[in-house]
């Protein structure tokens, strides 16, 4: 079967910062700002949204890396977008640039990498690890 996406597929998602996705929240600091795990996430699922919708009904993408710096740190009520861009391509294999903003400028940058599976036979496989 045919994977290719469209060359720089793009996504963008956002999030306000609240109590739930801080740094104390997350146990990923002490200090009430956005949290380093939760600019990880708000990353992977633009990641997600740039290429899934892309893929034949029964398939989706799994994470299988992420190099992340995240050089800001951004208070309360801010809004935080992450955009991803598909830069690379190799069958079922895409590379991903993501950046982060908050209202104020740029606060991450990732590198990801994602992985297209068929559902219904990955998390067969993945349930069966109850039955070992």
């Amino acid at each position: 079967m045919d994977f290719t996406i469209r060359p720089n597929a793009q996504a963008e998602v956002s999030e306000i910062v609240n109590d739930n996705n801080t740094a104390i929240a997350m146990g990923s600091g002490k200090s009430p700002v956005y949290a380093t795990p939760a600019m990880v996430s708000l990353m992977e699922t633009a990641a997600i949204h740039a290429i899934d919708p892309l893929l034949p009904e029964g398939y989706n993408t799994v994470g299988i890396g992420i190099k992340v710096k995240h050089m800001s740190a951004t208070p309360l009520g801010m809004k935080v977008t992450a955009k991803a861009t598909v830069v690379a391509q190799d069958r079922k294999h895409f590379d991903v640039k993501i950046e982060a903003f908050d209202e104020a400028g740029l606060i991450g940058t990732a590198e990801h990498e994602r992985f297209i599976v068929e559902s219904a036979p990955f998390l067969a496989k993945t349930e069966a690890k109850l039955k070992k």
